[in-house]
C-alpha cells in the first residue's frame, strides 16, 4: 500500500477571508512544509507532542477568552489534521467561529495541497479531542498561543 503523507503548517501572512477578517500586515509569512515519507510524518508529530501537551494545558483559559468574546481585531484559531481516504494528512489552522458541546466549529483558514476533500474558506467541524494549538492573533500581528508553530519556526531552521 503506497502512503500518501503530507504536512503544511503555516503561520500566517495577511489574508483576507469571505467574512472580512483580516489578519495584520505585521503577522509572520507562511512557511509551508512538506513530507512525503510516513518515518519522516511520525518523527515530526512525536517531536511536536511536548508543545501540544503545553498548548493543550493552556487551552481551557484561552477558549473561556473566546466564549467570553475577544476584543475587536482579535481572532481564535486552532490547529487540527485533515485526513483523506487515501492516506492523507495536513496540519490546518482553523478560525474558530463557535465551540459547543465539545465540538469545534470554523472555517478552514490554510490553502490545502496534500489532502483531497478539503479547500481554504470551507466550513468546518471538528471534536475538541482534535485540537493540536491554539492561537489568538492580535491587529498589531503579534500572537498568542502557537507553541507548535514558535517549535516549527526552531524544528526546520535547522
Amino acid at each position: 500500500m503506497k502512503y500518501i503523507l503530507g504536512l503544511f503548517v503555516f503561520i500566517f501572512s495577511l489574508s483576507l477571508m469571505a467574512d472580512g477578517r483580516v489578519l495584520s500586515d505585521n503577522a509572520p509569512e507562511d512557511k509551508p512544509v512538506s513530507s512525503t515519507g510516513k518515518a519522516e510524518m511520525d518523527a515530526f508529530f512525536k517531536a511536536q507532542e511536548p508543545y501540544n501537551k503545553q498548548a493543550l494545558k493552556s487551552f481551557p483559559q484561552a477558549k473561556k477568552r473566546f466564549l467570553a468574546g475577544l476584543p475587536s481585531g482579535e481572532n481564535f484559531f486552532l490547529t487540527t489534521r485533515l485526513h483523506d481516504n487515501l492516506g492523507g494528512v495536513e496540519q490546518v489552522f482553523i478560525l474558530v467561529t463557535k465551540i459547543s458541546s465539545g465540538v469545534v466549529y470554523g472555517i478552514i483558514y490554510n490553502d490545502i495541497h496534500t489532502v483531497s476533500g478539503y479547500r481554504n474558506g470551507q466550513k468546518y467541524r471538528f471534536p475538541e479531542s482534535d485540537i493540536l494549538d491554539w492561537l489568538i492573533t492580535k491587529p498589531d500581528g503579534s500572537e498568542e498561543g502557537n507553541f507548535v508553530g514558535k517549535f516549527l519556526d526552531t524544528y526546520y531552521a535547522q
